[in-house]
């Protein structure tokens, strides 16, 4: 197997299209939105059918079956609140928001599936107008009491480790990123084992486990490769080396 390569943002995309990999991992709500320019839509499988469709049409690339997860926007709040208000929707949270402080992410006060559409969607006005920090920094201050909710990816791993709560999407706003991978059709013609091998990982890693596995990189610095292994050897996924194709390592972002 070929080294692989950790690229980031619509490079991905353009190395695929030209050859230049043969794969990577997308967000079903990614190559909607800002690869296909379509509007976004909630509804994931309809999502998923679409972007096969077209990336099979206009780039002759092959998406295989989601791998489980799904990292899209995860509203927060702490814990404790969470139990103390017994909150487990946004709309519940919603009726508290008056006297609450947000803050969320520049990408996420900007983008078209960001806080515009979220505060209407719901209702929203905050005891004042939302605080513009870094998203890594949002987690401690919500943590912190700084803040009274934010918005971040549903993946982080600093969620548990905070005993943070992620509040249900209960009017399903936002759209979903599920985590596929995207492979060259002269590629899977070419290695006629790969399509099974990669769909025999279709929804076993969850939420949760990713969740693991980022704060394990993220959080306690560990080595990426030395996670992978650990975590292969763990659920004994039955991925060994696939053999001649440059693989591309997933990227969490959006």
């Amino acid at each position: 197997m070929q080294q692989a390569t950790e690229l980031s943002g619509d490079l991905c995309h353009r190395e695929l299209v030209a050859g230049q990999i043969d794969m990577y991992v997308e967000y079903t709500g990614t190559a909607f939105t800002a690869i296909l320019k379509h509007q976004p839509i909630s509804d994931p499988r309809e999502v998923y059918e679409q972007v096969k469709r077209d990336y099979e049409s206009l780039f002759n690339l092959e998406w295989l079956e989601p791998l489980g997860f799904n990292n899209t926007f995860a509203i927060l709040v702490r814990g404790d609140v969470a139990r103390r208000l017994q909150l487990k929707t946004i709309s519940d949270a919603a009726r508290y928001a008056a006297g609450w402080r947000a803050g969320f992410g520049q990408d996420f006060m900007s983008r078209q599936d960001g806080y515009p559409g979220f505060a209407r969607t719901y209702g929203l006005k905050f005891a004042e107008p939302p605080r513009e920090m870094d998203l890594s920094l949002s987690y401690q201050a919500l943590a912190n009491g700084q803040v009274d909710l934010i918005a971040g990816n549903s993946t982080d791993g600093l969620i548990d480790k905070l005993g943070l709560f992620q509040l249900e999407d209960d009017r399903h706003y936002f759209p979903p990123y599920e985590a596929a991978p995207i492979v060259r059709r002269e590629t899977l013609e070419r290695y006629p084992h790969l399509r099974d091998a990669i769909n025999s990982l279709a929804g076993k890693i969850t939420n949760d486990q990713m969740r693991k596995l980022n704060y394990a990189v993220d959080g306690e610095r560990r080595d990426v490769k030395e996670v992978v292994r650990e975590f292969l050897a763990e659920f004994d996924l039955g991925i060994r080396s696939l053999a001649q194709p440059q693989l591309l390592v997933l990227e969490t972002r959006r």
